[in-house]
């Protein structure tokens, strides 16, 4: 290296970095608690108030609720990024996420997440009930440390066990009405769980070369597509005949049970043409999982939806 080089690279060296301008830092600390999956857990949580009220519940409560919500996945989500930030280095779907591109330090990352976790705690217990802050808390812990740093990286079944976490919602919003469990929340609870391995499976199997490249076990990653297509319709049966469960548990009128059937025979016919498909011999894109992984949020959102508004029915 000549001393111009050597000149330059001091010179370069020396140039400070440009700040960032305060809205790029925000957003990245937005990114960080994923809002995409936020908006699905609040879907859940918001119908579980209305028909544990059996009506429209206070409107304030729900406001609460939402936001106490947003503070505890927030804090969870972010403590993944935190986690996984390797994993997410290697994999083209997650690599532009704040952490791999270093818009945020893991260090700041980690405050920004406990601090969330314990707003969430707080903030249902003394504004809500402290039952609904334990199960907010149960979830986040559960997710980060039986989920993220256990089964994610060891297991194939990691989503099935794994999505638990995700399974909580309903029972915070039913107890933030109620003051207490039921059977109904937990059937609604039960329909998450059955829902979560198709609807993750399925994103799984289009990004199958991602999770191989970075070493996770995934379903789509060690068992062949008809196998994992097989598994993907028996937890979508599993899921129809739960949500059809809610009908007699929670007493619900005409509405619930037809969008429920309505929307699971949707479900059962796009999982059974996935299977078609991969019997054919297609494997990743070509089998078009994507199609049931959209519909699986649609199909949740709806049933969910259903049941708030059967209440408020006369018939």
């Amino acid at each position: 290296m000549t001393s111009i080089d050597v000149a330059k690279s001091a010179g370069d060296a020396e140039q400070p970095t440009p700040p960032r301008r305060l809205r790029d830092v925000l957003g990245a600390y937005f990114a960080l608690t994923k809002p995409r999956i936020i908006e699905l857990l609040l879907v859940t949580t918001v119908p579980a108030m209305f028909l544990a009220d059996r009506g429209v519940p206070n409107l304030l409560l729900v406001l609460g609720t939402l936001i106490g919500g947003v503070f505890a996945a927030g804090s969870a989500n972010v403590f993944n990024c935190v986690l996984d930030r390797d994993i997410d280095e290697r994999m083209r779907r997650t690599r532009r996420r704040p952490l791999p591109r270093h818009a945020v330090s893991w260090h700041k990352a980690t405050v920004f997440a406990a601090v969330l976790g314990v707003l969430s705690v707080l903030w249902f217990g003394l504004l809500i009930n402290w039952l609904s802050a334990f199960l907010a808390l149960a979830a986040n812990a559960f997710y980060v440390l039986i989920y993220t740093m256990i089964l994610k990286r060891h297991t194939s079944q990691n989503i099935v066990w794994g999505g638990i976490a995700g399974c909580f919602p309903p029972l915070i919003g039913w107890t933030a009405v109620t003051g207490q469990l039921a059977l109904a929340p937990f059937v609604l609870f039960a329909i998450v769980f059955f829902w979560t391995p198709p609807h993750t499976w399925a994103l799984a199997m289009r990004y199958r070369e991602d999770y191989a490249a970075a070493d996770v076990p995934m379903l789509p990653v060690i068992m062949a597509p008809a196998g994992v297509a097989k598994r993907i319709l028996i937890y979508s049966v599993l899921t129809v005949v739960t949500s059809m469960l809610l009908w007699p548990v929670a007493g619900t009128g005409l509405l619930y049970p037809i969008v429920a059937g309505l929307c699971g025979m949707a479900l059962l016919v796009e999982s059974v043409q996935l299977l078609r498909r991969a019997r054919a011999g297609l494997s990743d894109a070509l089998m078009k999982p994507m199609r049931l992984f959209h519909w699986s949020n649609s199909y949740l959102a709806l049933i969910f939806v259903a049941a708030a508004v059967d209440p408020l029915l006369p018939f």
